[in-house]
């Protein structure tokens, strides 16, 4: 693997796009910690030490996918949720609208169109998210029960507070902008890296902070623990997220003229785990929106103390159980709506093409769906596993909280970008007769 790094890097090409998007992630961290006009450093400072000893998980999603710089308050402190939550929104509405999927289904030029109405609503969200974090912060909701939480914003005037949001929504649409960037002129998905970087600058810290608040052996055994679990985690995500179920296709040979054209055999893979990390953020931030209720709301009826009690903190069997059902639920759902097996069946029957023992068309359909449920049900189950296995762990040792870096939405997509990263760069090896990664 080193030696494939160093072929890479002996290309010229190669080594020009590892430099560009080595330099294009090196501005995106400097951009987390710069923080926003108008916002006291030091609170924000004394606040964030705080937040990391206890246990306030209620950002603990939105602030991941930032790299901390949510709760630091910086240019970048939207990250990049807003284009995330912008792109599903997009893809959902692709199935209900019937003007986005025929621009889907237009092609190159269409997925432009799309691509283009994605950004706009990624900069509508952005100041919305933008609006409601100036909010929280100048409320002194942002960190509850800290001293200084209601002097991280000094100056409440209305300039201030557009300034802030204005500075945000540029940061989110600068951060954009980087990851296309990356897409164009560098290696992988721009947005995939960003994402991988952001999840991954936090795991040394959320490390360390389990060794220091750990009671066994000075922390140690926890640590060991830890990082003993994120090894099997690691181990069994590879391998469900490379399980795929191949359905053989076959081709039906034709003459024209004195040509032969089909008679190919091929194959549709169908992944075990078809919908991703999708599920996982659909279900937590569900989840997410009870606690963010009650925080605003400041009020102390039993609706809101029992929602306190059982949904703010991870660890509860009520929040689990919820969890568990509805990563479960969004499986099912998103899988639904990203694959049509009535349309592969009718594209295969356009083309002469047949599943071996089964009619084209209908039978074919009712077949491909029935597969994908059948795969469907261990794809599930495992995210849900994979999202609760470390919290119990971790509950074992005294209680779960945000800093657990091997999570089931971190895991996921740090797992699947570098797989997909390493098979690019791998691909671009093997044009040029190099040895890759992978023999």
């Amino acid at each position: 693997m080193l030696t494939a790094f160093a072929r890479a890097f002996k290309t010229p090409d190669l080594r020009k796009k590892l430099l560009f998007t080595l330099g294009i992630i090196v501005l995106y961290r400097l951009g987390a910690h710069v923080p926003v006009p108008g916002v006291s450093y030091e609170n924000v400072q004394t606040c964030v030490d705080q937040a990391s000893k206890g246990n306030n998980s209620l950002f603990g999603l939105v602030n991941m996918f930032s790299g901390g710089a949510l709760l630091q308050i910086t240019i970048f402190a939207l990250g990049i949720m807003p284009y995330i939550t912008a792109s599903i929104i997009l893809q959902l509405l692709t199935v209900v609208i019937p003007r986005l999927e025929a621009l889907k289904k237009e092609g190159q030029s269409g997925q432009a169109k799309i691509t283009q109405y994605t950004r706009y609503l990624t900069v509508a969200l952005a100041i919305l998210q933008g609006t409601g974090l100036v909010a929280t912060a100048t409320s002194g909701a942002l960190f509850s029960g800290c001293p200084v939480a209601d002097q991280i914003v000094p100056n409440h005037s209305i300039f201030t507070t557009i300034v802030m949001v204005v500075t945000m929504t540029a940061g989110t649409a600068a951060v954009m902008w980087l990851g296309e960037l990356i897409t164009d002129r560098g290696i992988g998905n721009g947005m995939s890296i960003l994402m991988f970087i952001s999840i991954a600058a936090s795991f040394p810290g959320a490390l360390w902070a389990i060794k220091t608040s750990g009671k066994l052996a000075d922390g140690w055994i926890e640590f060991a623990t830890v990082i003993l679990i994120g090894f099997v985690m690691v181990a069994l995500v590879v391998f469900v997220e490379q399980a795929q179920r191949r359905i053989p296709v076959q081709y039906a040979k034709r003459m024209i003229g004195r040509k032969s054209y089909g008679g190919t055999s091929t194959y549709i893979p169908l992944k075990v785990n078809q919908a991703g990390v999708i599920p996982v953020i659909f279900a937590s931030s569900l989840l997410y929106i009870p606690a963010l209720i009650v925080q605003f709301s400041n009020s102390t009826a039993g609706w809101a103390t029992w929602i306190q009690g059982h949904f703010v903190k991870g660890d509860h069997p009520y929040y689990m159980t919820a969890y568990f059902l509805l990563i479960v639920f969004f499986a099912f759902f998103y899988v639904a709506i990203s694959f049509n097996p009535e349309e592969v069946a009718d594209n295969m029957k356009k083309y002469g093409g047949f599943v071996p023992g089964i009619r084209a068309g209908r039978p074919t359909a009712e077949y491909l769906s029935y597969v994908l449920n059948r795969i469907t049900w261990p794809g599930s189950l495992y995210l849900g596993l994979i999202a609760l296995v470390p919290t119990m762990a971790l509950a074992g040792f005294g209680g779960a909280n945000q800093n657990f870096p091997f999570g089931g939405t971190s895991i996921l997509i740090i797992v699947g970008v570098g797989l997909e990263t390493v098979k690019q760069i791998e691909s671009q090896l093997q044009q040029r007769n190099y040895e890759g990664f992978l023999r």
